[in-house]
């Protein structure tokens, strides 16, 4: 039809994808759940399998449904990239040190008993090659770092289990890979030559990351950073993932195990918070693709067909592996409670299972009907693994009694936050290292934090104004947020934006004069000091105490007139129309 606008597959796509994703996040966090489960949905609507059938007799489904699949793959796979990226980001080489005995024995043992027990019974089952049956169990046997580590973290004892053992399943993708192609029928005589030099490539390409990122990330971002350009902050921080990620994949590794050094490497610098915070949405936004290209491999058609075979494969996959998990957990030591929800919520397939099973196919190992009729189990096996988690969670509380702990060790202390590293800042945190208590310094200058980092302070690099960088730093139980940054409009802005966000939180400020100290208390400051009315109390301390006054009564005489234009101040403020704000703070103030 003549001036009908028809949109490129490509866009057309693009459109359904943000909308989606538009939707999908809002409702499904208003309503509490997790919106992996959504974007499945939304996949399994938009696809192949579902309106994307009609798309012939209703042509206006084209501009709902997804036209190609095959082309969001790479954006899939970008997502997994930035998701062990932001799990690097998360961890650091001291930590991970820590960890070995979990990734290499727990995670070892993990895969070569589920992998091996699974192929075996697979095997007797249906009569496969032994070559068919372990590829089959050792794609069933990884879990889905994808879906797991966003549901439980890295710092509870569920989620330092699941990571351990989703780091030595990363690790496993590549020998198995190569393994396929060496029991292919028509393998090349290279094959495990092929395994060897690899392995001797990718620890060269390791190494060289490691020493390189050492000395060039913290320059890299230093010069970002002095530009005050988010723009340049995250192209910087797309370089680094995507070099590192490339530069595996070149000598046969897979990308993720570059993206996941990068993210190590940048965790050891003063920057990683900031750009945790700025590659946030890039993760969300590609993972949300991946979960839509998962519900878009679900044909129901097929399903309904298969019901019964198809059930019986997905619990008893599901209830096998989150056996052998739990009970490898209680004998190296794990709490019950622990065990068992780290069992189920790991007992479901994972994304690298497709990815296995596609190589099976390829090396003609596995037949595409086996690998099809698996690859819907592994799909389902995904949509269901939010349930599990909740399962999990619901079953540790039976089994223990109570919740499970968090990790002392991993979780974050209780500290007051200082915004500002400046003169100011330094001061309130030597009087908190005086009297022992815990901070950390954000600051948005790297040449102060540098410094302040090569002096002793506990400080890193951040915007306290955008996105939620003091979130990351512990906002919810910090003791007190300290405002000492000499710019008072962001100041007052950042004040209003805590208080409304956190009714009961402690917050003192830095103000400039009286004035900017009443509008700072407006804003909703526990306590706004003004630099004048300071200096004037110390010239007069120094002056009284100089001309012959005892310093008892000075000291009593400058506390009194401190608190008198506090007094005057708050009311200037408004503060006494604020209640229950005030009697925090003199809670506080007596504590």
């Amino acid at each position: 039809m003549a001036g009908e606008l028809t949109l490129s597959p490509f866009l057309s796509d693009a459109l359904v994808i943000l909308g989606a994703a538009g939707i999908v996040i809002p409702v499904f966090a208003r309503f509490r759940i997790t919106p992996i489960i959504g974007f499945i949905v939304i996949g399994v609507l938009v696809g192949p399998y579902g309106l994307g059938s009609l798309v012939e007799r209703i042509p206006w489904l084209y501009h709902v449904t997804i036209t190609e699949p095959e082309a969001l793959t790479p954006f899939a796979d970008f997502g997994i990239v930035l998701l062990l990226f932001a799990i690097g980001l998360e961890l650091s080489f001291n930590r991970l040190w820590q960890m070995r005995k979990l990734v290499f024995g727990l995670g070892a043992l993990e895969v070569l008993i589920s992998g091996s027990a699974l192929a075996l019974f697979v095997g007797l089952a249906s009569s496969m090659s032994p070559a068919a049956a372990l590829a089959l169990g050792f794609a069933l046997a990884f879990s889905s770092t994808a879906i797991v580590l966003p549901i439980s973290g890295t710092r509870s004892p569920v989620g330092k289990a699941a990571l351990s053992m989703l780091l030595f399943e990363d690790i496993m993708i590549v020998p198995i890979i190569f393994i396929l192609g060496a029991l292919a029928p028509n393998a090349a005589d290279d094959g495990w030559s092929g395994i060897i030099q690899t392995l001797w490539q990718g620890g060269l390409v390791i190494a060289v990351l490691l020493v390189a990122g050492r000395f060039a990330l913290p320059r890299l971002f230093a010069q970002a950073a002095r530009t005050k350009s988010p723009e340049l902050f995250l192209a910087a921080s797309l370089l680094v993932v995507i070099g590192a990620s490339l530069a595996t994949a070149l000598v046969g590794l897979s990308p993720i195990v570059g993206a996941l050094i990068a993210g190590l490497l940048i965790a050891e610098t003063e920057y990683h918070t900031e750009v945790e915070l700025i590659m946030e949405p890039f993760k969300g936004l590609a993972l949300g693709v991946f979960l839509i290209t998962v519900g878009m491999s679900i044909n129901l058609a097929e399903i309904a067909e298969q019901i019964g075979v198809i059930t019986l494969a997905v619990v008893g996959v599901l209830a096998f592996k989150a056996l052998v998990t739990g009970v490898l957990l209680r004998l190296m030591g794990a709490r019950r409670g622990t065990a068992a929800e780290t069992g189920v919520l790991m007992a479901s397939p994972s994304e690298t299972t497709l990815i296995v099973l596609a190589a099976a196919t390829s090396a003609l190992v596995l037949d595409e009907e086996t690998a099809r009729f698996w690859q819907t189990v592994t799909a389902i096996g995904l949509t269901v693994t939010p349930l599990l988690a909740r399962l999990g969670a619901i079953l540790a509380r039976r089994v223990d009694g109570a919740p499970t702990p968090p990790d002392d060790n991993d979780s974050a202390a209780e500290r007051t936050i200082i915004v500002g590293g400046g003169r100011v800042g330094r001061l309130v945190a030597d009087m908190m290292q005086a009297h022992g208590k815990p901070y950390v310094m954000i600051d948005t200058n790297p040449d102060l934090i540098v410094q302040a980092k090569r002096d002793g302070y506990r400080a890193t690099f951040g915007d306290a104004a955008r996105g939620d960088a003091l979130t990351r730093l512990g906002v919810e139980t910090a003791p007190a947020v300290v405002l000492t940054m000499d710019e008072p409009v962001l100041a007052q802005r950042l004040v209003t934006k805590l208080r409304q966000t956190y009714p009961d939180l402690l917050i003192v400020a830095r103000a400039r004069d009286t004035d900017h100290a009443a509008a700072m208390y407006r804003a909703g400051a526990s306590h706004a000091v003004p630099e004048t009315l300071e200096s004037s109390l110390q010239l007069s301390e120094a002056v009284l105490v100089d001309i012959g006054v005892a310093m008892g009564p000075v000291i009593a005489s400058i506390h009194a007139k401190r608190d008198e234009f506090r007094e005057q101040l708050e009311r200037d403020g408004g503060l006494n129309e604020r209640p229950k704000l005030k009697s925090a703070s003199l809670r506080e103030r007596e504590a």
